[in-house]
């Protein structure tokens, strides 16, 4: 710990009074050691079971990718675009459910309603592969939407109550490159699958949609046993520990982990928080890009030439890449505290991807350029929303912040259903362009605009140009400003 750091935690040393201290008369080097296995603990019984849960929500939502190039369009007798039509309709149910699924998690505890929300998933995937026509599509995906929209955001709401702000990054990288070996394994997964054909009547799409959907239902199910709820509830934790993880989130200048009840305050702090939106137009850049390049991966491959079992085989290295790229801006991001930095590194090499694919016509130039494509999106989602994350302080504020930056982001979803069109092919030139604006306008712009503007904040601060704020308030008072506190510093 730096003397900045020891710094920091004193100004909350009264705070931290309230709670009994469980290694009280220990020295520093044994309750490093605790502190150390501690976590080590809460990342075992945390994060391996939440990746599993986002790999089958990303895999659920972007599976239509692979089943249209297996004959999708043809068999329900649609339009290409009442295929984007049924994209389009995800996002919509999807990013509007979003702001409110954080404050339904903490009222309704993790443990009961996570499972709910997948076992509902779970059966709108299953009725995808058992619809006749556009319509039943169109409503599968709508309901989808609603059902998926809790995860996400309510994932990297819960990790945030967990973990200090300096060790949210990369656990919320492993939990986010799910996304990525989602996209490495849905395309394996869809190949396998579709041999399935003829098999009871059912088309080999639609043999994907309903093997994963029963395979959804059964890990809702269990994750009734195996998802745990907030610190001050988990079942898992002796109570020194947890007496434990709340003082380290305590010194952490967080209270998140605790409770506290709703108040509509909560919101309109959110909304009045330019920061909301700053975060928001960082994330509306990866995540529109994210969408665009998830959805249409297999199309754009199979136009360099390939069959559909092809095309879905070779869609796996661009997102073996992202995976370990992801991780490993999650682990850099976290040493270094500089999340925008690596967010405008990061973006480079997602706008030189697409700008090959938008400026070349060479084959293995654009499937270069989908490498570059994906490691420069995944890393920048996750470290997006733990950099929102780290910059936000409250229980329902955090919660309802996070749900607005990504069901915003989410919502431009709808752009990325409908950029690349059929009568494009096979460069898709506009639909590349589109995304590469995207990237440059939103997620490098707005990523240089934000670290700037929370630097200087910061210079503010520690020059005391804040501490008015504070004047003729109790600790208390003080302590419920959150990320309003004059001593509160922002990751930048």
């Amino acid at each position: 710990m730096t003397e900045k750091d020891i710094g920091y935690v004193s100004k909350h040393e009264n705070t931290m009074a309230e709670l009994p201290d469980p290694d009280a008369g220990l020295s520093d080097e044994e309750r490093a050691i605790i502190d150390k296995k501690l976590v080590r603990r809460l990342d075992w019984m945390l994060i391996p079971w939440l990746t599993i849960l986002y790999l089958v929500s990303f895999l659920d939502r972007t599976n239509i990718g692979n089943a249209k190039i297996d004959g999708l369009i043809p068999d329900l007798h649609m339009t290409n675009g009442q295929y984007n039509a049924a994209l389009s309709l995800f996002f919509v149910s999807y990013a509007g459910f979003e702001p409110l699924t954080n404050i339904l998690l903490k009222r309704l505890r993790p443990s009961i309603f996570l499972p709910i929300i997948m076992i509902l998933w779970g059966i709108c995937m299953t009725c995808m592969g058992l619809v006749h026509n556009f319509s039943g599509l169109a409503a599968a995906r709508f309901f989808l939407g609603v059902a998926e929209a809790g995860l996400f955001p309510g994932v990297n709401y819960y990790l945030s109550c967990w973990y200090k702000r300096s060790e949210l990054g990369i656990r919320a990288a492993i939990f986010f490159s799910a996304a990525a070996l989602a996209g490495s394994f849905g395309g394996l997964l869809a190949a396998a699958i579709a041999l399935m054909k003829g098999i009871g009547g059912k088309h080999g799409w639609a043999w994907i949609f309903i093997l994963e959907g029963l395979a959804t239902v059964l890990i809702g199910i269990a994750s009734y046993w195996l998802v745990h709820d907030f610190p001050d509830d988990a079942k898992f934790l002796s109570e020194a520990d947890r007496l434990r993880v709340l003082r380290r989130l305590k010194a952490d200048a967080q209270s998140s982990a605790e409770h506290e009840d709703f108040k509509m305050a909560y919101f309109w702090a959110s909304v009045k928080d330019w920061k909301t939106w700053a975060f928001a137009t960082v994330y509306m850049g990866c995540d529109g890009a994210l969408y665009a390049f998830s959805l249409f991966l297999p199309t754009i491959i199979q136009e360099l030439g390939y069959a559909s079992t092809k095309a879905n085989l070779l869609t796996v290295p661009p997102y073996a890449a992202a995976a370990v790229l992801t991780i490993t801006i999650g682990w850099i991001a976290d040493k270094t505290r500089q999340r925008g930095l690596c967010n405008i590194c990061v973006s480079l090499l997602g706008i030189a991807g697409f700008s090959m694919l938008l400026g070349s016509t060479n084959p293995g130039v654009k499937y270069a350029g989908t490498f570059l494509g994906a490691l420069g999106i995944y890393p920048c989602v996750a470290n997006t929303i733990s950099w929102a994350a780290n910059n936000v302080e409250g229980v329902y504020k955090r919660g309802v912040t996070l749900g607005f930056v990504i069901g915003w982001g989410n919502l431009n979803g709808i752009m990325s259903s409908n950029v690349y069109q059929a009568k494009d092919k096979p460069n898709y030139r506009p639909g590349h362009a589109v995304v590469l604006a995207y990237m440059v306008l939103f997620l490098l712009g707005g990523s240089l605009a934000t670290h700037f503007l929370l630097i200087d904040e910061n210079k503010k601060r520690i020059a005391g140009k804040r501490d008015h704020w504070i004047v003729g308030k109790t600790e208390k008072e003080i302590e419920m400003l959150g990320d309003r506190r004059p001593d509160f510093i922002y990751t930048v």
